[in-house]
């Protein structure tokens, strides 16, 4: 039996994403465009029901919403090369949009008495003067738990910088987690970058965002569009990237971290057994995700795919999809799920001769901070890869450069009254930097904390009795 997951794609860079990794994951399970079973591997069905519903005449439907404050974007994936595999009452959406701003997205529309809905809840609302665009997405979404037998959690995709993706998307990860308290909730955040800007308020949006992330989300995964750039630019030999290549690198990724919740393996194989490993701290649970081989379409054939050559790659920095750099903090845990015809024994020692020699990275006081996973399953087109996720203290660079620009805006009270006009207090801009001050000083303090000097004898006593046992 499965351990379903609901994934909802808020916004327009939510949606996609969405669209890019459902394209994805329908390959690698043996699915046509139609949600149709094509493939020849037995494999590919045996935790399907993860991501997908069975419905009649073997069709598999996502378990999906999409949610847009606008219906542009929604009417596009609806009329995209996905069009007969979502389920039709699984679009929500307003009529006006959030406009970059955060406040309209968490207060006036998407809780506004203008928010419309899809055909199938329209009839519902007409009327409805107290209508909210939440409650429809929440009818939705309890439509959608409640079909699994075993439902594990939420799988959120959206991007910070926007209105609705980071508006609407902390307003719908609160909801959530006040109606489902003991499920997993994990989100895929686009987080701003300095040089890849869209709008000149981001900065307000993904602080505000990240206040309401810190308190409600279990795993955070951190994209930023700067390192997918460069990665497009100098490993994927891409002339000029646009989204959609950044959107299929995010997906490419996205399923190199869920191959352990879709295929069968020993490790991490549900959202919670990822969260126990991976989180020390509550609030730490924001990583940053690496993918290998990164190399373009032409030099494929010459790149070799062995597993030490893999994790070389993995950890280096322009692997990351976040724009740190891993050199200026420390890991805390990482996870390693390696695909392809690979031997075990290969992986566990080429991780932890990394680590051994690469040990002033990882903090001390954490043992076996590393793991590692297999799944036998290539990804499409490729004979092996490997997936790194990172839980590490330099992804508060990530936050320090909103923080940054954060404060440049706020001293000035800039652009502020488009917030406080849509009813929002100017308190809870100081109360999201406070918050964001305090996870930032969290990572400091854990990332110089050292081991004990007593334990640290005793694990030097300890190992040296093992060595000595061993030589005997």
């Amino acid at each position: 039996m499965g351990r379903e997951i609901v994934s909802v794609s808020v916004g327009q860079a939510g949606n996609q994403i969405g669209t890019a990794f459902w394209e994805n994951i329908l390959q690698e399970h043996g699915l046509d465009y139609n949600g149709k079973y094509v493939g020849n591997d037995a494999q590919q069905l045996d935790k399907v029901s993860v991501y997908f519903n069975e419905a009649a005449n073997q069709k598999y439907v996502p378990r999906s919403v999409q949610v847009d404050l606008e219906p542009g974007v929604v009417d596009l994936v609806r009329s995209g090369p996905l069009a007969n595999l979502y389920r039709p009452d699984t679009f929500v959406y307003g009529q006006s949009g959030a406009g970059n701003n955060w406040a309209k997205g968490y207060y006036t529309e998407g809780g506004s008495t203008s928010a419309s809905a899809c055909p199938a809840l329209q009839e519902s609302l007409t009327g409805d003067t107290g209508a909210e665009l939440v409650d429809p997405i929440l009818d939705v979404l309890r439509m959608q738990v409640e079909s699994a037998d075993s439902f594990q959690g939420f799988q959120l995709l959206h991007s910070l910088g926007g209105g609705t993706g980071s508006g609407l998307g902390a307003l719908l990860l609160s909801k959530i987690r006040e109606e489902y308290p003991d499920r997993m909730l994990a989100t895929f955040s686009v987080f701003p970058s300095p040089k890849v800007s869209e709008t000149v308020v981001e900065p307000y949006n993904a602080i505000l965002s990240t206040h309401i992330l810190v308190e409600n989300s279990d795993i955070t995964c951190c994209i930023d569009n700067e390192a997918l750039y460069q990665i497009c630019v100098n490993d994927l030999k891409m002339k000029a990237p646009e989204y959609k290549d950044l959107n299929q690198l995010i997906a490419k990724v996205m399923t190199g971290f869920t191959s352990t919740l879709r295929f069968p393996g020993v490790l991490n194989s549900d959202l919670r057994k990822l969260a126990v490993n991976m989180v020390p701290f509550p609030r730490l649970h924001f990583f940053t995700a690496g993918y290998a081989p990164l190399v373009a379409s032409t030099s494929r054939a010459y790149t070799a795919s062995n597993v030490s050559e893999l994790t070389a790659a993995l950890f280096q920095r322009r692997s990351l999809l976040a724009a740190i750099d891993p050199a200026l903090g420390k890991y805390l845990t990482v996870s390693v799920a390696f695909r392809g015809k690979l031997s075990m024994r290969d992986i566990e020692n080429s991780v932890y001769e990394f680590q051994s020699k690469n040990s002033e990275h990882f903090v001390p006081w954490i043992p076996n901070g590393a793991l590692t996973t297999l799944c036998t399953v290539p990804p499409i087109g490729q004979v092996a890869s490997a997936t790194l996720v990172a839980n590490t203290t330099a992804i508060s660079e990530v936050f320090k450069r909103s923080h940054v620009q954060f404060r440049q805006l706020f001293k000035r009270r800039a652009y502020t009254h488009w917030y406080t006009g849509e009813g929002m207090d100017e308190m809870e801009f100081t109360e999201a930097e406070s918050n964001l001050a305090d996870l930032c000083e969290e990572y400091d303090q854990y990332e110089s904390a050292q081991l004990d000097e007593e334990y640290e004898d005793e694990a030097e006593e300890v190992a040296q009795e093992y060595a000595e046992d061993f030589a005997e």
